[in-house]
């Protein structure tokens, strides 16, 4: 059982982990069944239903209480397994939300420079919905990017001659 729990906790990180169960604990609800409160041993490795039935019944007639007095470790180890794949689980999905968040923090391209480098691979001319393509920004963000390019010189506004449309031409 020593083995187990250094395994255990080791295996989460170095740091015991006050959620995992403990044998030792479920024997000593388990003799509580001894002056009456039966299933309380079930209860506690998450299982209500089986523990609810022990109760209302004194533990089937003490027959499932006493299978209880083997079965106790590995319940035990079952609710811990249990425990430790949902601790990995969320330490995975918030060590992939760390990790992407740090890519787009490490991003040294600024819009305004992904809107300039867009701008030069279009041969200096955009439209509104090609910036949002670019950019991924919506539209407000769009609008709010280019009216900044207006206003540092980097780009001025035009129709195009033949459809009339709005497009943006671009110094680059």
């Amino acid at each position: 059982m020593g083995q187990s729990l250094h395994r255990r906790s080791h295996y989460l990180g170095g740091k015991p982990q006050q959620s995992l169960l403990n044998v030792g604990i479920a024997y000593l609800l388990w003799c509580a069944g001894l002056v009456g409160f039966c299933g309380l041993q079930r209860f506690y490795v998450s299982q209500p239903i089986t523990g609810l039935l022990y109760l209302i019944t004194f533990g089937f007639c003490g027959i499932g209480q006493f299978i209880d007095l083997f079965l106790i470790p590995s319940l035990v180890e079952q609710r811990n397994t249990y425990l430790e794949r949902r601790y990995l689980t969320n330490l995975q999905i918030r060590y992939l939300a760390a990790q992407e968040e740090a890519e787009l923090n490490s991003s040294s391209t600024t819009p305004m420079q992904r809107l300039l480098q867009a701008a030069k691979e279009q041969g200096g001319v955009l439209s509104e919905a090609q910036v949002a393509l670019y950019t991924g920004f919506n539209a407000k963000q769009v609008e709010e990017l280019l009216f900044e390019a207006q206003r540092l010189g980097y780009a001025t506004v035009f129709n195009d001659p033949e459809t009339g449309a709005v497009r943006y031409r671009f110094d680059v």
